[in-house]
């Protein structure tokens, strides 16, 4: 599908442009008198999405495994870059990490640097994983040394203790440019059994963005969940979903979950599809809990024999904080250059964008304007009501993962430039010269 460039909106679906800087114009030519033309333009610059490391399938956060089974982490295959098609495993380099999820223990590290799974060094503060392991018995198994090394790893059954949950983290390097990183984590729950894995991912991907161990949530947005059953799984009895709100324990570097009680109560009001592989939560959920900064989606199968659950973490974004806005001159016409300014606005994940909306008695027309990537910046507006000419104004600033604060400002005064109307219409008949001045042509 080619892209249309005559409309007064452009659109290039992604990856269209390849990395780089391109200058984008637009000429705006009238129809009845095409010698009268203006442009613009405008420069973009293209740069790299950045890939999530995925350790396992979809990103799932938590996962459940036997004591007597082989845990495979594969983020060579898991992995997810949305610039390419597919996910090109062997342009990076690959290490894995591990800590015991309990007790207070980092990742094991000496002097502040971390000790891979597969180091023989220990820290005395922190435990190995893989504290059973004795002699020169084989427990880990890295794939693919060829064409892509160490971008899975195989965990050999027996090497992880059972009622315990670890926590793995996989750093990946760019071969290339060794300042293009990822990090991806799971916790993995290791039990007595020999449980299916089953991985939990987002319906919509864009929707969830990863942040370390967690996927970061507008709470203006729905969650909507799939599952998939990794392994050949038997018959499956029965689905089940549990919502879990967390708290950071910031002395043990970890979260601590308590049940959400009220799932049953909300049933087919905020969720959605609670006994089957499907899984929705509406944003009313986060709306009416405004304090709670952690959720956990986690999913439950019980098959003949035995149960498997894994989860979905996810943290809420916070929108911008700490700043205002104003306009000046508070009164003007149709032709008057209003300057808003939206100083000391701050966002940990960064500030998008400002985008100006604008009625006069019903918000719910509120019309687009404009929006602008810095703080300050000039606009013409519409005429206000026409008894009062009253415009109503209303900035959304955005942050870089889309969460949004609406900041309403003072309503102000804005009259229709009668005169600049009658002299374009004038040099519209005449086709006088210099009718390019206008400023209504101008706006045009």
């Amino acid at each position: 599908m080619g892209m249309i460039t005559t409309l007064s909106e452009f659109y290039a679906p992604a990856k269209t442009f390849a990395y780089g800087i391109y200058e984008l114009i637009l000429t705006v030519t009238m129809t009845k008198s095409p010698s009268l033309k203006s442009s613009s333009s405008a420069y973009v610059r293209i740069t790299p999405t950045g890939i999530t490391a995925n350790p396992v399938e979809l990103g799932t956060s938590m996962v459940t495994r036997g004591h007597q089974q082989n845990l495979l982490l594969d983020p060579g295959a898991y992995s997810v870059d949305p610039d390419e098609d597919s996910f090109n495993a062997s342009k990076w380099k690959y290490e894995y990490y591990c800590r015991i999820y309990a007790d207070s223990y980092s990742f094991p590290n000496l002097q502040g640097v971390l000790l891979s799974i597969d180091d023989p060094r220990i820290d005395p503060l922190n435990p190995s994983c893989l504290a059973s392991r004795s002699g020169n018995e084989t427990q880990l198994i890295f794939g693919n040394l060829t064409l892509s090394p160490k971008s899975s790893l195989t965990i050999l059954a027996g090497s992880l203790q059972s009622n315990q949950t670890y926590q793995f983290m996989v750093y990946m390097e760019n071969r290339q440019n060794s300042s293009i990183q990822a990090t991806g984590y799971v916790l993995v729950t290791v039990t007595d059994t020999q449980p299916q894995l089953v991985a939990v991912g987002c319906v919509i991907g864009v929707m969830c963005v990863p942040n370390q161990e967690f996927q970061v949530l507008n709470p203006t947005t729905q969650v909507a969940l799939f599952t998939v059953c990794v392994d050949i799984c038997p018959i499956i009895l029965n689905i089940s979903w549990n919502i879990y709100q967390g708290e950071q324990n910031s002395s043990s570097n970890s979260t601590q979950w308590s049940l959400f009680n009220d799932i049953s109560l909300y049933e087919n009001i905020w969720f959605f599809g609670k006994t089957t592989s499907n899984f929705t939560a509406t944003n009313q959920l986060f709306l009416d809990n405004p304090t709670i900064n952690f959720w956990r989606f986690e999913v439950v199968y019980t098959f003949i024999s035995e149960t498997s659950s894994s989860a979905l973490n996810f943290v809420m974004n916070q929108s911008p904080t700490n700043g205002s806005c104003s306009i000046n001159p508070q009164n003007g016409s149709t032709s008057t250059l209003f300057t808003i300014s939206c100083p000391y606005w701050f966002d940990e994940d960064g500030i998008q964008d400002y985008s100006l909306f604008v009625w006069t008695k019903d918000s719910s027309e509120k019309v687009f304007i404009a929006f602008s990537s810095v703080p300050d910046f000039q606009v013409r507006l519409p005429s206000g009501d026409n008894q009062t000419s009253l415009l109503n104004i209303m900035i959304y600033v955005r942050d870089l993962l889309d969460c949004v604060t609406q900041v309403n400002m003072s309503s102000i005064r804005v009259v229709q430039n009668s005169t600049e109307i009658y002299n374009l219409i004038d040099n519209l008949q005449s086709f006088e010269n210099g009718i390019t001045n206008n400023e209504i042509v101008q706006l045009l």
